[in-house]
This record gives structure tokens, sequence and C-alpha cells, in this order.
């Protein structure tokens, strides 16, 4: 094989957005054979837009079953993504997710296992670590040039959203429609590679608030606290409330602290690491000697196409994916285990209980006002703007 012939399953905003940098070659060895939507509007759309080069299906296993595709993007709402893709997984197709993995991590854990069952490559939309920014942090951190991790602070509020961006849906903002709020809907990238940079916690303690800001059932301001197996801690602070926002990523470590924020790189050297000035350091007040260095970042990564074509070489070529989709439970253990503190109103420990995460989210799904819908439906609005939700 040397070219991949990719379907798309859900063709909303995201969805849209990919079948047009595959339409347009934008992707090498790829070549974008079907589009699946149960919307006939968004079908009329695909057939304006690429004519008969283009299978159109208004059925995910008709698609899934035509022969007609090597691969499928799955660009539907949350709680879709895990059946989708173990639909294509037995089938024998190749899949790439788009964020989050799914809602709970008992279902998203099934579909890692008909991945590796499959022997297909598996990938998840995590663009954003395509990005040098967070690519370099990350190789700060991993190569020890920070030391030892003692602290993380993420604040991630410039989410803001109306009440109108509610109301534009009846599942949105409700446990039935979406699974969750600014966690599972605004904030799969950044709980991902909190976790591809700093690593997993051991155990949660957060604090959630449920319509504080909005005639809504799902979080809408969130405040974790987490621990490290080394005893260093973290905080994650998020919100579709406040405005203006903020977003930034602090990491404090024994050689010094980095920053991300507003697109910059800033690293706070210590000459002298601090564990060994605080063991040798005789003059009391004093502080080791600090240097702040402006890592030089050089572009914003190739984004959403750059996931693709990762995965498309992958394919063809065995490359190592950038963005396994079986690491797409990581960053949703970490909102499950959220939901699940704020719940209980205790610590949750890591792995999470994922028969008790299931249970209280049906208690929950059960009084949800939000109208559950086929496997496509609401595919057209779900994610908001291209790269947004």
């Amino acid at each position: 094989m040397d070219k991949v012939r990719i379907g798309i399953i859900g063709i909303g905003n995201m969805g849209s957005g990919h079948s047009r940098y595959l339409f347009a070659g934008e992707v090498p060895n790829a070549e974008l054979t079907a589009v699946c939507d149960i919307n006939p509007e968004r079908l009329k759309w695909a057939k304006e837009t690429f004519g008969d080069k283009v299978q159109t299906f208004d059925n995910a296993d008709a698609m899934i079953a035509s022969g007609l595709v090597d691969g499928v993007m799955i660009a539907t709402p949350h709680y879709d993504h895990p059946p989708l893709a173990i639909k294509a997984f037995q089938k024998g197709l190749h899949v790439l997710i788009e964020k989050p993995a799914g809602v709970y991590t008992k279902q998203v854990r099934e579909m890692n296992e008909a991945a590796a069952k499959s022997g297909k490559v598996f990938c998840i939309m995590y663009n954003q670590r395509t990005m040098p920014l967070y690519q370099k942090l990350r190789d700060l951190i991993k190569s020890g040039e920070l030391g030892e991790i003692k602290r993380t602070v993420w604040i991630i509020t410039n989410w803001y959203r109306s009440q109108s961006y509610y109301d534009s849906g009846g599942w949105r903002g409700t446990w039935e429609g979406e699974g969750g709020g600014v966690l599972i809907n605004q904030d799969p990238h950044q709980l991902d590679l909190w976790q591809w940079i700093c690593g997993m916690p051991k155990r949660v303690r957060a604090f959630c608030g449920y319509g504080k800001y909005h005639d809504i059932e799902v979080e809408d301001d969130v405040t974790a606290y987490v621990e490290y197996e080394n005893g260093a801690t973290g905080v994650f602070v998020t919100s579709t409330g406040e405005a203006p926002g903020t977003n930034r990523f602090e990491i404090s470590g024994d050689r010094g602290k980095i920053v991300v924020e507003d697109g910059k790189l800033t690293f706070w050297r210590l000459r002298v690491s601090e564990r060994e000035f605080n063991r040798t350091y005789k003059g009391g007040f004093g502080a080791p000697e600090c240097w702040k260095c402006e890592i030089p970042v050089e572009s914003t990564g190739g984004q959403h196409a750059a996931i693709t074509a990762n995965w498309v070489r992958a394919i063809l070529k065995g490359e190592p994916l950038l963005s396994p989709g079986e690491e797409g439970i990581l960053g949703l253990t970490i909102s499950n285990a959220i939901h699940l503190s704020s719940w209980l109103d205790d610590w949750v420990e890591l792995p999470i209980d994922e028969d008790l995460f299931y249970e209280k989210l049906q208690e929950r799904i059960k009084t949800s006002k939000g109208k559950k819908q086929g496997v496509q439906d609401k595919t057209m609005d779900v994610r908001g703007t291209f790269g947004t939700v």
C-alpha cells in the first residue's frame, strides 16, 4: 500500500476541517475517499464541495464496511468515539479519533484493548503536541535541565462561554449530552499536555462548581490539587465563566522554574540547584544566583494536519506516533478523578475506581435534561469552530 484511503465519520466543524485539508492534498500519501454524517445538510455540503470524488454515507456501519477506506477519522460527540473506533478495529481499519478519547475510562480501556487486538495504527488528535513550545518544555523536563519537579500550576481560564453558547443545543452543558463541562469539552488538550510533560499524579483532591456561572448541569469552574509520586504537588484551575481569562503554565523544579504564557517560554535557571544551595550556603539570608532565559520557539507546529500526516506515515512506514491513541486514557483519567473527587468530597487515588466513576456518572445521566441522540447526531456543532469547542 502506497496510499491510505481515509473516511471521516462526522463532518461537523472539526470533521469538515479535516476533510478540507485532506481533499486539498495537504497530507502526502493520503486520499479522502468517504465521509459520513446523518445530517442531510452536511452530506449536501460534502457533495457540493467534493463532487463525485468522495463517497457520502449516512450510516457509519455502512462506510466502515464499504471497502472504500483503509482508515477512519472519528469526529463525533464524545460518548461515541470508543464504540465507533471498536467497530472500525473489528473491520481491520486504522483509526484516528478526535479528543477526548471518550467520557469515562472504563469505555476507553475497552477501545484500547480492541486497538491492541487489531494490530492497527491508533492515533488521537492531540494536535498541541506538535507545538514546538510544548515540545521544548517537555524536553527541558525530561532531559533533567529543570531538575526534579517540585510544583506544577496551570491556570487555564480563557475558555469564556456565554449562556447563549450553552443554549445553542439542548445537549450542551448536560451529563447525557456531553458527559461533562469544561474538563471534558475544553480542557482535554491541557490535561494531556500536563501529564505528557510532568507525568501522572498519584492522587487528586478537587472542587468543582456545577452551573456556577451558567444555567447548566455540568462543571464550569474547577480547582484541582494533585500530588505526585516524588512528593511534588500540582494545581489545575479552569473555568468557562471568567473574562478576561488566563493561560499560564508554571513548573518549578530544583534548578529553577519555567513559565509558558502568551506564546513564550521563559526559564529562570539557577546556577546551583536549590537543594545544593540549601545544604551548603552559610550566609543566612540568600538565594541561588538565577538567570532569566528566553527560550526560542520557532513556530506553532503543524497542528491537525501534522497529526494526520504522522498517522499516515505510521501506517505506511511504521513511523512512531507523536500522539498514540492509547494515551488518550491518561488525560481522561485525570478528568475523571477530578469529577469523582468532587462528587465524593474526598481524595481519589490513581488509578481510579472505574466502576465507581461509571456508577456516579450514570446517576447524573438519569436526571439529565440533555436529549441523547444517535451516533452521529450533534456532530454539526458539537465542537463550535474548527479547533475549539
